[in-house]
């Protein structure tokens, strides 16, 4: 019989309102992943990473897998997310994804 765990996660308040990103670069080595959030704003010279997550390569399957979780929920829910098409193939991409 598997059992539940539970955790409390608290969350500061100047965590809580979060930040606005539209551009995710990543990149790893043999023992992280790096993602590097990022903000992409029209008129900006570039963009201006917002936040750096570091994570094992262990952690960074689990996060992939629940992404993936999450989005067929959200699917399921509101409908298909459209991706860029490829008329935009060559703009700057406002959208996570990428490699450094």
């Amino acid at each position: 019989m598997e059992q539940t765990q539970q955790m409390n996660v608290n969350i500061a308040p100047e965590v809580a309102s979060g930040k606005y990103s539209n551009l995710a670069i990543i990149g790893h080595s043999a023992t992280e992943f790096v993602l590097d959030f990022a903000a992409l704003l029209p008129g900006a010279k570039g963009a201006q990473v917002q936040s750096r997550v570091i994570l094992a390569p262990e952690h960074a399957k689990r996060l992939l897998a629940a992404l993936q979780d999450n989005i067929q929920k959200y699917e399921q829910q509101f409908g298909t997310i459209q991706l860029n098409n490829a008329s935009q193939k060559n703009a700057i991409p406002l959208a996570f994804g990428g490699e450094a």
